[in-house]
């Protein structure tokens, strides 16, 4: 079964379906089950030696030289909190190569059990009641067990801190001064996209307005439309994050596409996904365009070039 999902996880995330979701399921220290998304794996293999990084004190143990390339690994236990695996027991273990926000890295677990097919619809949110301090980004059930999702863009962001500051040749004084006058809906289960994303469209200028999931966002939407406000008027865009629980941003674009009293909102998707993201999958739904995490002057430049063509057809 292992030798299976070592040599099919590669092949696996070349799949994009309409609120569909493959995970990985992995273990670290106890025999809590943990799930990424398989569209994030590049590949999954054995631990191999690791040249260890000099003066390094955090979970990064070390590189991990794969294919030619040299790549960070993360022991992913320590990152968030939890025993981390002894140098002598790395043999045994795995790493899970994937790819967030343009960076590659290695996460060093304990165990790969299998690949999980299942829809974003199953995916729930973790419990209010655990609070804010987490790096729970879903939870879902299996067999009688909670599988968890981790936030692993807060667990990155914990370690290598992102600037959200927009530079003054994006946001000029004239821009800010526009910008003003519009108002941006953002959707993004990770707390931390959803914050690196308002600091930034705040430092531009723009109002925001921020949702937790598609689910949450598409309420948003039916509402003020049922109020008869058109929401292509009330918001410049939506910026929304692709994998999410309860509806993923593909599913949010195509619901709203084919409801007439929002067809006309500008919808961008925003991604960690990289390397075979497929762009096809983002015109069939109706999204105007796509954008990379994360990037303050990136995330910027997409408002900015919104903003100038509602400008010019005034």
């Amino acid at each position: 079964m292992m030798s299976g999902i070592l040599d099919t996880v590669n092949l696996r995330t070349q799949m994009v379906g309409q609120n569909r979701l493959e995970l990985l399921l992995f273990g670290l220290e106890t025999d809590q089950q943990y799930g990424i998304n398989v569209f994030k794996v590049r590949e999954v293999l054995q631990c191999p030696h690791l040249t260890e990084v000099p003066r390094q004190t955090t979970a990064v143990k070390g590189m991990a030289h794969i294919r030619g390339e040299t790549i960070p690994v993360l022991d992913l236990s320590e990152a968030i909190g939890r025993t981390p695996i002894p140098q002598d027991q790395r043999q045994g273990c795995f790493l899970i190569v994937a790819e967030y926000n343009k960076r590659t890295l290695a996460f060093l677990v304990r165990s790969v059990n299998r690949i999980f097919n299942t829809q974003w619809d199953q995916i729930m949110p973790p419990p209010a009641e655990i609070g804010a301090e987490n790096y729970l980004t879903a939870v879902f059930e299996f067999e009688g067990r909670l599988i968890e999702i981790l936030d692993v863009e807060q667990i990155l962001a914990d370690l290598y801190p992102t600037p959200t500051a927009v530079s003054e040749e994006v946001a000029t004084e004239d821009v800010r001064r526009e910008a003003k006058q519009h108002h941006v809906l953002i959707v993004d289960d990770s707390s931390v996209a959803r914050h690196q994303m308002q600091r930034s469209l705040e430092d531009l200028g723009v109002k925001v307005t921020a949702a937790n999931n598609g689910r949450q966002a598409w309420n948003l939407l039916c509402q003020l439309a049922d109020k008869g406000h058109d929401p292509s008027e009330v918001f410049l865009m939506m910026i929304s994050d692709i994998e999410m629980p309860e509806m993923d941003g593909y599913t949010l674009t195509s619901m709203v596409r084919e409801d007439t009293r929002m067809a006309r909102l500008n919808v961008v998707l925003h991604t960690s996904l990289s390397g075979g993201f497929n762009v096809s999958m983002v015109k069939k739904v109706g999204a105007d365009g796509f954008l990379a995490k994360f990037n303050p002057n990136d995330l910027a430049s997409v408002v900015v070039e919104r903003i100038e063509k509602v400008k010019a057809a005034r």
